[in-house]
């Protein structure tokens, strides 16, 4: 038993597909298919049962994995304190964020880690919450920034940050005469949001409960979905609607002064809380404790300044 093998299998498991966790572990499709085989010669059971259109665990099989993924974790860490030695900060960091948190933060947060842990790069990923959640399980990130609430078995979160929501116009349009926006006004207006998958998407929805779907059925309001904030303030610029973006978003775009307008929602106003997540094993808590300390000192959530 190696733990190449056993790399083989966890990836197996979660790919459920031998082409896929080949390419994923960097190795040709016969030879994780042998790999898989030995072990499984060698422990006298099936990991997985086979098909022509699948690939799932045994029963048996998903105990093994589960310690396998754990045996992964502890050879990880083994590397991790012999690379760092006595320096948790002089070893590049595997960090994720939610997409609508890593392009209005990392400008930020890069200068300010680089300067109190320059031997610490960072290794970067955008990506949504459950594939963030995936990569930190099996030790691919080793933090993850994202929206709470997150839970995980054997994971830590700490808060970083409370963000207000705030509302998009198009320059002209009529709510910009008012000074805070309701959200059950959105309700009845063309809203442009981020598409499924996207747990900002999920908030502005919580935040107006009438655009769910078993809300107002007499709700005439339109919605067009989007794959990124950044293509959802282009629409609004070019007047096709309103949106919600997340404060840190506000004041990052290119556009001159008169294209758009940001008006805060009214009291109480919704939020979302941005937390840094890790594994509780993982063996560089003081790169933690840098990371979650820079984040804090971004000023990412700086209250918007009045337009009056």
């Amino acid at each position: 038993m190696t733990l190449t093998e056993l790399r083989y299998i966890v990836t197996l498991a979660h790919e459920q597909h031998f082409g896929r966790a080949a390419e994923r572990c960097h190795v040709s499709q016969p030879t994780l298919s042998v790999g898989v085989k030995k072990l499984e010669d060698e422990l006298g059971v099936l990991i997985f049962e086979r098909s022509k259109s699948a690939v799932r665990l045994t029963p048996v099989g998903e105990g093994i994995v589960t310690q396998a993924q754990k045996v992964l974790e502890q050879a990880q860490g083994i590397r991790e304190l012999a690379q760092a030695g006595k320096n948790q900060l002089a070893a590049p960091l595997k960090i994720g964020a939610i997409y609508t948190v890593g392009p209005y933060l990392f400008p930020h947060l890069i200068p300010q880690l680089h300067r109190v842990a320059p031997q610490m790069p960072l290794y970067i990923e955008e990506n949504f919450t459950h594939v963030l959640r995936d990569k930190l399980r099996t030790g691919e990130l080793d933090a993850v920034i994202i929206a709470l609430p997150f839970q995980e078995a054997d994971v830590l979160t700490l808060p970083l940050y409370d963000e207000p929501f705030y509302a998009l116009l198009p320059a002209g349009h009529p709510w910009t005469e008012l000074k805070s926006i309701d959200s059950k006004l959105l309700n009845d207006k063309s809203l442009l949001l981020l598409g499924e998958g996207h747990c900002f998407r999920d908030q502005v929805l919580e935040a107006c409960p009438a655009l769910r779907k078993g809300g107002d059925n007499n709700a005439k309001h339109t919605t067009v979905e989007s794959s990124s904030l950044e293509t959802i303030r282009h629409m609004v610029a070019s007047g096709l609607g309103v949106s919600i973006l997340p404060l840190s978003a506000v004041n990052s775009h290119h556009y001159s002064p008169g294209v758009i307008e940001v008006r805060p929602l009214s009291a109480p106003a919704p939020f979302r809380t941005v937390a840094i997540a890790w594994r509780a094993s993982f063996p560089r808590p003081k790169a933690i404790e840098i990371l979650a300390d820079s984040i804090r000192l971004c000023s990412v959530v700086k209250p918007q300044a009045s337009n009056e």
